[in-house]
């Protein structure tokens, strides 16, 4: 876990409302989750959407535009709104297509950026009874909701021999044209899973796993995972490099290993003489 810093802007009451939100989120997800009736449609991009995704942010929004109404908004189902160098980045329910299959691995997502950078993180997984969160310079933490939190500590494994890695989803290295790289890196490594959405990268700031990343991904996928992984002592970027949240990629590491996966996964080059 990453010490507390005294110079750094102090984000606990932003902190304290974002685990309120979840509070709130849980609560009406928890009540749609495997319900009979729920509705569901496509987006335009043709992933799914339900009731319980939009009565989230709804609920999200309208707190935060009654307890923050000078910070912008970005949600994955409403779009921007707002200007300023605050805003709050939600996911309703990270793994809708997890949730509307009664699969308990979907969570909502809640953070704040300022000045582009994530600064306070919360991940609630009601269906798992797990929450995770952290915030700038105060370090990250996790529990089963309702019990005494633990501070995060990603794991000290410093060889891709002894790693465990999680891919996320298979397709979306086909579509990036990346899965012989993933493959190489999969013949390094000690262990594969796809654990999938959230949970592959809060379990690498539980120490529990080394290695996520995944493409085809967006700011609200990202933002709240990114302090909590960085509060736990690892690192969050994209697959190719660099760090922070947009990148369209997301590769999440306990640090020590995180410039070799890079440059496991990096594209292959084409030299002028190859291309002849």
């Amino acid at each position: 876990m990453a010490h507390e810093d005294d110079t750094a802007p102090d984000h606990s009451a932003d902190l304290a409302l974002a685990l309120l939100l979840a509070d709130e989120a849980d609560a009406i997800a928890l009540a749609r989750y495997r319900a009979a009736d729920l509705d569901v449609s496509l987006k335009a991009d043709h992933t799914h959407v339900t009731d319980a995704d939009k009565a989230v942010e709804r609920a999200i929004r309208a707190r935060l535009e009654a307890e923050r109404p000078h910070d912008a908004f970005y949600g994955e189902e409403s779009g921007r709104a707002g200007e300023s160098t605050r805003q709050w980045i939600v996911d309703p329910i990270d793994g809708t297509a997890n949730f509307l299959r009664g699969v308990p691995i979907w969570a909502t997502l809640i953070s704040l950026v300022v000045d582009g950078e994530p600064v306070v993180g919360v991940v609630s997984a009601p269906a798992l009874g797990r929450r995770w969160w952290g915030s700038a310079g105060a370090g990250s933490f996790g529990s089963d909701i309702g019990k005494a939190a633990t501070p995060l500590r990603v794991s000290a494994i410093d060889s891709l021999a002894d790693a465990s890695l999680s891919y996320n989803g298979l397709q979306y290295w086909m579509k990036a044209g990346r899965v012989d790289n993933l493959l190489a890196l999969a013949d390094q490594v000690w262990r594969t899973r796809a654990y999938g959405d959230f949970w592959s990268y809060m379990l690498v700031a539980e120490g529990a796993i080394d290695i996520s990343g995944e493409f085809d991904l967006q700011p609200y996928d990202m933002a709240a995972l990114c302090p909590i992984v960085t509060e736990a002592g690892g690192r969050f970027g994209g697959i190719d490099g660099g760090d922070g949240i947009w990148h369209g990629s997301a590769l999440a590491t306990n640090g020590r290993l995180h410039d070799a996966v890079v440059a496991a996964v990096a594209p292959v080059s084409t030299s002028p003489r190859d291309s002849v």
